[in-house]
This record gives C-alpha cells, sequence and structure tokens, in this order.
C-alpha cells in the first residue's frame, strides 16, 4: 500500500494500516487498483486529496461491483432495503464483538439491492464461538427488521441467510463450539464417482447428520430472537437510520455513529 500510494496525495483519515486489515488476499495488482480507485473518484469530486471515503467507496466497488443508479427502484422496494440494511447497522452496533460500522447504502450494487459495510478495528487470528453467533445475529438482522416493521418477510434474506447458516454449520460440525454435538469434527465428507459425475458422501451416520441440522437450527434461532429483541429495543433508531437512508441513499460510519449516540427523536415511553 506504501509503494502505490506513494504519488498520491492522502487525507489525514486514510490509515494504511487500516486499510490493509480489510485487504487480507489482496495482490499488489489489487492494492494498485484500489488506490487508482479511490484517486478517480477524488477528482470527479474535485477534490486535491483522496479521503477515505473515497477508499471505501472504491472498496465497495472492486468486492461488490459499480453502483447501480440507473436500476428501476420502486417506493416499497427502497422502504424495503433501508429497513433490511438499518437492521443489520443497529444490531452490529448492539452486538459487543461486532466490528464498527463503517458505510450504509440502498444505492444497488451488483446483485445487492444495499449494503451494510464494516470493518474491523485489529487484526486478528481467531473467532471465538460468541463472535460467531454475533456475527450470525448481525447478518439475520435484516430479516428481523422486515419482521417487525412490515409483519411480513421478503426473499432479500437469501444471501444473509446462506451465510449465517454456513457459520453455524462450522460451528457445530467443524469447530466442535456444540454442547450438544460435543468436541468432535464432523466436517470431513468423502468424494465418491456417481453416474458420470463426482459427488459427495457423509462420513457420519444419518442420527448424527439428524442431530448437526437439529443443532444448527437451534443456534440459528436463538440469534434470530436475539435480532429481533435487539430492534424491538432500538425500534425508535430503526426508523431513524431508515428514514435518513431513503432521504439521503447512503449514510457514513460517523453520521451512523453520531445517529446512534443522540437521544431519540421522541421521548421514550
Amino acid at each position: 500500500l506504501k509503494v502505490h500510494a506513494r504519488d498520491k496525495k492522502l487525507a489525514d483519515d486514510v490509515d494504511l494500516h487500516r486499510i490493509a486489515m480489510t485487504t487480507t488476499g489482496f495482490t499488489g495488482a489489487d492494492l494498485q487498483n484500489l488506490l487508482n480507485e479511490a484517486a478517480i473518484m477524488a477528482t470527479r469530486a474535485d477534490r486535491p486529496l483522496i479521503l477515505s471515503e473515497d477508499i471505501n467507496e472504491a472498496m465497495m466497488k472492486i468486492t461488490m461491483g459499480p453502483e447501480k443508479r440507473s436500476r428501476v427502484r420502486n417506493v416499497r422496494d427502497q422502504r424495503i432495503t433501508a429497513y433490511h440494511e438499518a437492521g443489520h447497522a443497529i444490531a452490529m452496533y448492539h452486538l459487543e464483538t461486532a466490528d464498527p460500522v463503517t458505510h450504509i447504502t440502498i444505492i444497488p450494487r451488483g446483485w445487492s439491492l444495499g449494503t451494510t459495510w464494516s470493518q474491523p478495528v485489529q487484526e486478528s487470528s481467531h473467532l471465538t464461538r460468541n463472535e460467531m453467533f454475533e456475527d450470525i445475529v448481525g447478518l439475520l438482522g435484516g430479516r428481523a427488521a422486515e419482521e417487525i416493521v412490515f409483519r411480513d418477510i421478503t426473499t432479500g434474506a437469501s444471501n444473509d441467510i446462506d451465510r449465517a447458516t454456513q457459520t453455524a454449520r462450522d460451528m457445530v460440525a467443524r469447530y466442535g463450539m456444540s454442547k450438544t454435538i460435543g468436541t468432535v469434527s464432523y466436517h470431513s465428507e468423502d468424494e465418491v464417482f456417481i453416474g458420470g459425475s463426482y459427488g459427495k458422501t457423509k462420513s457420519y451416520s444419518e442420527k448424527v447428520a439428524g442431530a448437526i441440522d437439529d443443532e444448527v437450527k437451534t443456534v440459528i434461532g436463538s440469534a434470530y430472537e436475539r435480532a429481533l429483541e435487539l430492534l424491538n429495543e432500538n425500534r425508535r433508531k430503526l426508523d431513524e437510520v431508515a428514514e435518513f437512508l431513503l432521504k439521503n441513499e447512503s449514510m457514513t460510519g460517523e453520521q451512523f455513529a453520531a445517529c446512534m449516540a443522540e437521544a431519540s427523536t421522541e421521548t421514550e415511553e
């Protein structure tokens, strides 16, 4: 990053160490592309310096695709997306181990109608059971917000549910984090050749498979109840963040933190 930033004018709020923590796996060319994209954004905004927000926007463009402002969006879809993303952000804000929210948007990118972005404060090579559980809670915050506000649920949480389920299954069957299943790994699968193609067979019994499925469902259910609890407790903030997104389309991490730190616009009953 320092090499590729030598010919770039960076603002004081740009922290290369923090960027490095969020770009694990990037090649030198990827990092060069990231800074070049950020420079283009600063130039388009007629700014002499690259700001941290330019870096964040460039990161989202590279990892999730460019903004699709031309996509036709009706008021209903925008409102659902705003509450969905607000649900993610507020759930994460109240979770002890969640990374700070750095950006929220309801502008479509790729296949996504909105995005809630977070970045770690410090680098860590280990994940605890509580961290993984709270990650699931944050992922299910969008679905929980839909249920609370609209008394219905949509297909918008499909990717969140996929990721949450995989995390729960890893906790139970790979890392031995379930008291019910025990400190045993059931992660391994054998590849076999069946009818002209390769398939996978479980190296454990159907009884164990059923127990794993039940435990995964229990973990997901507990996390979803926690998400509902957090959002019900902070319903006014959920409305405030969603309304801000509907009006402005995007919310920076600083704006979100300020909103959450302020007293609610209405007196608590």
